[in-house]
């Protein structure tokens, strides 16, 4: 394949600026996400996450294309990935963490 280079060759030809400013890019890009491309992000298959949620693979499918779930399903969402999730509202002049929902995850959800 004429022309043609592996990717760690052309990486070591970026200055170390441009490599910082694609870090910072990167980092960005990482912090908005759907929940599918956060799945991806940490490596997990769909399979995965539905044996650890106890449900079958087409629930977790619907549950990445919902726009609106309980705070409870999103939370074991995240928990199946190893994660936590934290709620916090911003204001122009502050951010607040909402606790009220950490005893969500002890009740039973409805809707997975």
């Amino acid at each position: 394949m004429t022309g043609h280079r592996p990717f760690s060759t052309l990486r070591e030809s970026v200055s170390p600026e441009r490599q910082a400013r694609n870090t910072a890019a990167t980092k960005v890009a990482l912090q908005e996400l759907a929940l599918h491309e956060l799945r991806r992000a940490r490596e997990k298959s769909q399979d995965d996450l539905a044996a650890a949620l106890g449900v079958g693979q087409p629930a977790v499918a619907k549950m990445e294309r919902r726009t609106d779930m309980y705070v409870s399903s999103l939370r074991g969402y995240i928990e199946a990935m190893g994660g936590t999730l934290e709620i916090t509202a911003r204001f122009h002049d502050t951010e607040v963490v909402i606790t009220n929902f950490g005893d969500i995850a002890k009740e039973p959800a409805l809707n997975r």
